[in-house]
């Protein structure tokens, strides 16, 4: 999806190697664009992520509401105080979800089940049934015919991890008649927590085991079990970090955002150190300060992991005419998956696949960044808004939004392979909301490039968003000047005057 707007157009040859130092020739652009590429390194950006990691390391993880996650917020508001903004730390309040029981029972014997997001519970005592375990292959669950050969009404069933979405292995257990589903992990680890997607996607009682616990499972198929998923709601109060250039248009802001929460499990520095750290270098290197004409708003969601609260309540705080301020709106969330892919939001809905495009404005945001990368000499493909990050928000109320994702618990495909490395037929980031994102689950150039993109685009709405908000750019005008210029130097000489 290589860009064909004159807006990001851009004349530089191919290469693999980052945009920032190692190409001194960049796009065609604005100036304050190519700066921040070359001012925005992945070294430095990487110094950041050493930061979450060590601050996950002394308290466990940075999960919303705990100690880590405030040490978080104070880094990064300090860090951009330090840097000359305006910054603000709002706290919101919201209804965490406490379990109250995360077990399924075989024979006498209990195994932690971990409740997936947007989970339906079980009724007080359970659900009990036979287990049935669908058969392991490189993707079970993933389609309808894996559960064709045995019966699984009223039954519990057991699936592997891998191949697909969590939702479409749920999704389709359901549609076989299944009363719940155990997912039995494919990956060392004590605890994974994994997503339905959405609220509207929980069909039945939804959790996970770990790798050693499903092992066991597996093998006790055909016995009778009980899943026991149930929890209460509790309020609790968080934070997000805003921060604002001093200069530029306050009626037309460019919004940059990433959450800056992990899971409970660990430090999350792919899942969303990645994200956090390279918008803040890029804040960093642009400075509170900085010349620019349209102001630029950098946000820090908390509470995402939860079901996108802090930047929910950040929009629903706005009023109308607030929200007709925000230009647009720039999403960063995993950006250096180990595995990685390189995935732009679909806003043209080019792909055809689940949402529609985003608001007017999406499509244009989805070139910038594809035209960007694809310059660099890397291939991208569209993600669809499946309202998993923070710009589900921005989105419903009308606000044009993009951004880059290099994939979380699906598989990268042989064809994907070939064209961006790394290995077929396992996750993007098999870490992915587990103990193991820490410092050794990012891919270096995948977050060096990504970091280079998320640059390029501030710099370019900092200083113009035409093309998103239906004007055709000062390039483009030009463009389509020259070109009537043409047409009319070509066409016969007109002899209406003598009629």
């Amino acid at each position: 999806m290589i860009a064909t707007s004159a807006a990001v157009t851009l004349a530089l040859a191919a290469t693999p190697a980052s945009a920032g130092r190692d190409n001194p020739d960049l796009p065609d652009g604005p100036r304050l664009a190519r700066q921040l590429v070359k001012d925005v390194t992945g070294d430095n950006a990487h110094r950041h992520l050493r930061a979450f990691q060590r601050i996950g390391d002394t308290y466990g993880s940075r999960a919303t509401n705990t100690p880590g996650y405030d040490a978080s917020v104070e880094y990064v508001a300090g860090k951009l105080r330090d840097a000359g903004y305006l910054v603000s730390t709002p706290s919101f309040n919201y209804d965490e979800e406490v379990n109250d029981a995360e077990v399924v029972s075989v024979g006498g014997q209990n195994y932690t089940l971990v409740k997936m997001q947007y989970s339906p519970l079980t009724p007080v005592g359970g659900i009990t049934a036979p287990l049935a375990l669908v058969p392991q292959d490189a993707d079970p669950g993933c389609t309808m015919a894996d559960f064709a050969g045995q019966d699984f009404t009223g039954r519990i069933a057991m699936i592997r991890r891998g191949g697909c979405a969590f939702e479409i292995k749920q999704l389709n257990a359901a549609a076989a008649g299944a009363v719940a589903v155990v997912v039995l992990n494919n990956q060392p680890g004590d605890r994974f927590v994994g997503t339905l997607g959405s609220p509207a996607s929980g069909r039945i009682p939804t959790g996970t085991v770990k790798q050693t616990d499903g092992d066991i499972l597996a093998g006790l198929a055909g016995s009778t079990a009980t899943v026991d998923l149930r929890s209460h709601l509790e309020t609790r109060t968080s934070r997000n970090v805003l921060a604002q250039t001093r200069q530029g248009r306050t009626d037309n802001v460019v919004m940059a955002g990433a959450h800056l929460d992990s899971v409970p499990e660990g430090p999350g520095i792919n899942d969303n150190g990645t994200g956090s750290a390279a918008l803040l270098e890029t804040a960093l290197q642009l400075g509170g300060r900085a010349k620019v004409r349209n102001a630029v708003r950098f946000a820090w969601w908390g509470t995402e992991e939860e079901g996108l609260i802090g930047s929910e309540a950040y929009v629903a705080g706005l009023s109308f005419e607030e929200q007709l301020d925000i230009a647009l709106y720039l999403n960063f969330d995993m950006i250096g998956s180990p595995n990685a892919a390189y995935f732009v939001y679909d806003g043209d809905n080019s792909d055809g696949v689940g949402a529609g495009p985003g608001p007017f404005g999406s499509a244009q945001i989805e070139q910038t960044f594809a035209g960007f990368l694809g310059a660099i000499g890397v291939q991208t493909e569209g993600t669809d808004f499946t309202g998993r990050s923070d710009y589900g928000p921005f989105i419903a109320v009308g606000i044009p939004a993009g951004g880059l994702f290099t994939g979380a618990e699906g598989v990268k495909t042989a064809a994907q392979a070939a064209k961006w490395g790394g290995t077929a037929g396992i996750a993007y980031d098999p870490c992915y909301h587990a103990a193991c994102d820490t410092l050794g689950n990012v891919d270096r150039t995948a977050f060096d490039r990504n970091a280079d993109a998320m640059a390029w685009s501030v710099g370019l709405y900092a200083t113009s968003t035409e093309d998103v908000n239906g004007v055709p750019s000062r390039t483009a005008r030009a463009s389509l000047r020259a070109t009537a210029a043409r047409a009319a130097a070509a066409a016969p000489h007109s002899h209406a005057s003598a009629a």
